[in-house]
């Protein structure tokens, strides 16, 4: 397998210390850290362009759209899409809301969801099925942590118009069966979204394969700048939704009256986009491409096995979702029973200067079900290494000898 380690260099923050402990940074399901490649990316833009795109005939102009659209086609060729199909959105969640508010919804649609989604696939269904008087339910997962598909199954009728689902869950790791789900929702005449958030930065994903109508994903957590994402919309599906936003760009001819929509994908694209942002995205994808995301998985494998090993090994130590490495992504997610997962949190920082996630991750409903409130959350990328797995090691035995000392006075 190739070396990925010596990639560390590439990525400055991994230059903190505190005092002489290295950062170890498992935090990477809430966001990546980013490379000195795509920061010269967006570096680059404000210092040699720095000019608005698709609105000037000068040479700078046309060279600022140039580069614009060729960070779409470059982010397109990723999930496999054609570049009109690509929507630039500040992060997965605002493509949802997109996808939510550009519907044209009709008195009495159902959308289907699941009890494992991230909030940001729950609140933007809760409130539009509120405005337009939609049926929402939620399909809810097996004990090995995936959505149900029996269960799913049996809430679709004909009067579904939407099914969404994310692809990999951001507390349990676990990919769900996407390309079944399609099959499903398809042949019950739905439409099916997947939040990718968790899962385009970690393996190789295409939309054709998945034969999902509509997908979202952030830039930020593949390595990419914040306030950049995507919203892949397949060719014919657009016209199923109204843009939710109205301003320049995405129309092609104005009266007072009224007016014409441009192409796609400008057509859902209004006002000045971050135009830095989709650069630096292109950089990062350009950056994770000559790697290879197949590489990166089979990396994060690895540390999620190393991973589970060592929780195992501990006594009072609760690990939820699946044992097996091929069944989840690079997120493992655990408790020390009866300890707040904050403290365990706050120790490892502590103790190891190693960042994990605490709390119920944007997703109370997929913690209540699981009957806890919160989990401590260790999720990793290219750049994580066994040798840090063994400072967690070393340092997770630390806080139980800590808290068992405690105890006992």
């Amino acid at each position: 397998m190739k070396d990925l380690s010596k990639l560390r260099e590439d990525f400055p923050v991994l230059s903190r210390k505190r005092g002489d402990k290295p950062l170890i940074y498992f935090d990477n399901a809430a966001t990546s850290l980013k490379p000195r490649q795509v920061i010269e990316a967006v570096k680059s833009y404000y210092e040699n362009y720095s000019v608005n795109v698709h609105r000037g005939v000068y040479s700078l102009a046309q060279e600022a759209t140039d580069l614009y659209e060729e960070a779409r086609a470059e982010i397109a060729r990723l999930i496999g899409c054609k570049p009109s199909e690509l929507i630039f959105v500040k992060n997965a969640t605002e493509g949802i809301n997109l996808a939510a508010y550009g519907i044209k919804w009709r008195r009495g649609d159902e959308i289907i969801s699941s009890i494992m989604e991230h909030h940001s696939n729950m609140i933007p269904w809760q409130i539009v099925s509120r405005r337009f008087g939609l049926k929402l339910s939620y399909a809810g997962i097996t004990s090995s942590g995936i959505i149900d598909l029996e269960d799913l199954e049996g809430k679709l009728s004909r009067n579904t118009r939407l099914v969404a689902v994310c692809h990999v869950s951001n507390v349990l790791g676990t990919m769900n069966d996407v390309k079944s789900i399609a099959r499903i929702a398809h042949d019950h005449g739905a439409l099916l979204l997947v939040d990718a958030a968790q899962s385009v930065p970690h393996m190789p994903v295409n939309v054709r394969d998945l034969e999902c109508d509509l997908l979202v994903f952030s830039g930020h957590k593949l390595l990419g700048p914040t306030g950049i994402g995507c919203l892949y919309i397949r060719e014919g599906v657009e016209e199923e939704l109204d843009p939710p936003f109205g301003g320049g760009e995405m129309i092609s001819h104005v009266e007072l009256d009224g007016y014409r929509l441009n192409e796609m994908p400008w057509r859902l694209e209004p006002g000045t986009p971050n135009i830095a942002g989709a650069i630096g995205l292109a950089a990062a994808i350009r950056y994770l491409r000559a790697i290879g995301l197949d590489v990166i998985r089979e990396h994060e494998k690895r540390l999620t096995a190393c991973a589970l090993e060592i929780l195992e090994e501990l006594d009072g130590v609760e690990i939820y979702g699946p044992r097996d490495p091929e069944e989840r992504c690079g997120i493992v997610s655990f408790n020390l029973r009866g300890v707040s997962g904050d403290l365990v949190a706050a120790l490892l920082d502590e103790f190891g200067n190693i960042a994990v996630r605490s709390g119920f991750h944007c997703a109370q409903p997929l913690h209540r079900a699981l009957g806890i409130k919160s989990s401590v959350r260790a999720s990793f990328y290219l750049y994580n290494t066994m040798d840090e797995l063994e400072v967690f090691r070393e340092t997770l035995s630390r806080i139980c000898r800590e808290l068992e000392v405690r105890a006992e006075r």
